[in-house]
């Protein structure tokens, strides 16, 4: 049973939002491995507070990539799922950064940057294919990181 004749989406269109929903899914996973080595390694003064951010962001991560792979299928799809093919098409790379007080903050930005632009152009194929879920979706995405790279950039400023 094809999903798409009940949502009524133009199959060619979607085809483009689940190539790039395929592409976040496997920067995603990426992120997360990233945010979990940052949490565990953190070290310095300010390990109790990054600690627990970073366990934030993880659990956030994680909730994403399951959205993430959802709405793939949704659209008729198949979400990646080896670790080995993620590795192959993420932009984002295995870090094994072990940090000290704010550096890894300052990765974290760097990789929430990559992940902006790409839901960004989601937004855009999704717009195009009429999919207003998926526009919501990363419309959501978009207005939370907004806020924690604010606030991550608070954090280090003056810290350069």
């Amino acid at each position: 049973m094809k999903t798409l004749d009940y949502l009524h989406l133009d199959n060619k269109k979607v085809n483009n939002v689940v190539n790039a929903l395929n592409q976040l899914l496997a920067d995603y996973q990426v992120f997360y491995t990233n945010l979990r080595g940052f949490h565990w390694n953190v070290k310095g003064k300010m390990f109790f507070g990054l600690h627990a951010k970073y366990e934030a962001y993880y659990n956030d991560a994680a909730e994403k990539i399951d959205e993430i792979a959802e709405r793939i299928l949704q659209l008729g799809g198949t979400p990646e799922n080896r670790f080995s093919e993620y590795l192959k098409k993420a932009t984002l790379k295995e870090d094994g950064f072990k940090p000290a007080g704010t550096e890894g903050m300052k990765k974290v930005l760097d990789d929430l940057s990559v992940l902006i632009k790409q839901e960004r152009e989601i937004v855009k194929l999704a717009g195009e294919a009429e999919d207003e879920v998926t526009v919501a979706l990363m419309d959501d995405y978009l207005a939370s990181q907004e806020k924690t790279v604010w606030m991550i950039a608070a954090l280090l400023e003056n810290k350069d």
